[in-house]
């Protein structure tokens, strides 16, 4: 890829460049929770020859006229984009310029501060995070980490970009984990003046100052006895403040009262909410007795009790097999919706229950198990509950026709 200005030192978000028409589309990698894989991971220090992260250009263009910079690509000396849309979005932009040069700074103060070292960072679509290299990071240093890392951007310390020869003595001395086998050319390397200097192939900017803020928000547990720490740099901050306030205002609304009191607010909630869940589940177990007790004291007992109740729970229905006890009554039971998802229990005689157990949770659609005269399961299609039903009474037929 030929780009307008291949040496710019800082955010060449204006250059352009052409691409084949071939390498017109768009391959994202794949990520999951805080640790994506390694071929979408930006390491801690790039080397000026295509690295995972967001490249320095600002728009490209294909042969077709259409395609902007999804992601690029090295292969050897070879850069290739992969696009899509002809314009990299300006927030993309926006935030490779601040949380890249955010992440070196972040980086190089928490060697210099507490000597932990950086082991992979991640640029998320909300958040970044940095992986440290310590088991543990206390409130108390996070907050002095972040304190110093504003204080430099506050100082409007230059970051500059130059270009070393492969074998140039001073690349030993710029903080990297090593050139790949197949680099060839010059080496890229970022410069915070008196604080950090580091191979990378990024976009960044040309002032710590350009950053506006960086903002710590927490530590996470990662991989390997290590803590993932989540920041967020420049407009970032902003965004999240913004967004911080919306659902404050909102809670305002919904609890009526000021936001310092929304958490005692929500406790409240949280408690009248387990009261309610387990009066109801009392009651419920009431139901379920006196069901039973009422089929029991009926003069003739029918050799089939069908029940559904949308309410209910897998002990709603046990209590209810349990009261009637009898082995002489094919009990078919269900809650939950009453066309979709919900659970089932058959409970009768051994040898009647592991003759139509699977039966049933085959009409059903759904997977069960039994033992000792009960099978119970999940079902997927409680719409065919009817259909059960009928088997069950052609089954009861049979039995007293041999009878």
């Amino acid at each position: 890829m030929d780009e307008k200005q291949p040496n710019a030192p800082h955010a060449s978000l204006t250059c352009t460049g052409r691409v084949p028409k071939a390498n017109a589309r768009r391959e994202e990698p794949r990520t999951k929770g805080r640790r994506p894989p390694a071929s979408a991971r930006a390491e801690p220090s790039g080397n000026g020859a295509g690295a995972a992260r967001p490249g320095p250009s600002g728009r490209l263009r294909s042969d077709s006229g259409g395609g902007g910079a999804a992601e690029e690509k090295r292969a050897g000396p070879q850069l290739y984009s992969l696009v899509e849309d002809p314009f990299l979005h300006p927030e993309l932009k926006g935030t490779a310029c601040t949380s890249l040069p955010g992440q070196h700074l972040i980086t190089a103060m928490a060697e210099r501060m507490f000597g932990f070292k950086t082991t992979s960072w991640e640029l998320g679509r909300q958040q970044s995070v940095i992986e440290l290299d310590t088991p543990s990071m206390t409130a108390e240093q996070m907050e002095a980490l972040e304190q110093s890392v504003n204080e430099k951007i506050r100082e409007r310390i230059p970051v500059t970009v130059r270009e070393l020869a492969a074998d140039d003595s001073e690349v030993e001395t710029v903080r990297s984990r090593g050139l790949p086998g197949d680099h060839t050319g010059p080496v890229r390397v970022v410069d915070i003046e008196g604080i950090d200097s580091n191979m990378c192939c990024g976009t960044h900017v040309s002032n710590l100052s350009d950053l506006q803020v960086v903002k710590l928000l927490c530590t996470e547990k990662g991989k390997k006895n290590k803590t993932n720490l989540v920041f967020l740099a420049g407009n970032r901050v902003l965004k999240s403040v913004e967004q911080s306030h919306r659902t404050e205002k909102a809670l305002t609304s919904l609890l009526k009262n000021g936001p310092g009191e929304h958490v005692e607010a929500v406790k409240r909630l949280q408690s009248s909410v387990k009261l309610l869940q387990k009066n109801n589940l009392n009651l419920l177990r009431d139901v379920a007795v006196l069901i039973a007790r009422d089929f029991k004291s009926r003069p003739v007992q029918s050799p089939l009790f069908v029940l559904h109740r949308k309410e209910g729970d897998s002990e709603f229905m046990n209590i209810i097999a349990n009261e009637i006890g009898s082995e002489e009554t094919l009990l078919f039971l269900t809650v939950g919706d009453e066309k979709e998802a919900g659970l089932f229990l058959l409970a009768g005689s051994v040898e009647a229950v592991e003759n139509l157990g699977p039966r049933v949770a085959e009409l059903l659609e759904g997977k069960g198990a039994g033992k000792r005269g009960r099978y119970q399961g999940k079902a997927t299609k409680m719409s065919r509950r009817g259909e059960v039903q009928a088997l069950l009474q052609e089954f009861i037929s049979q039995q007293r026709d041999e009878a």
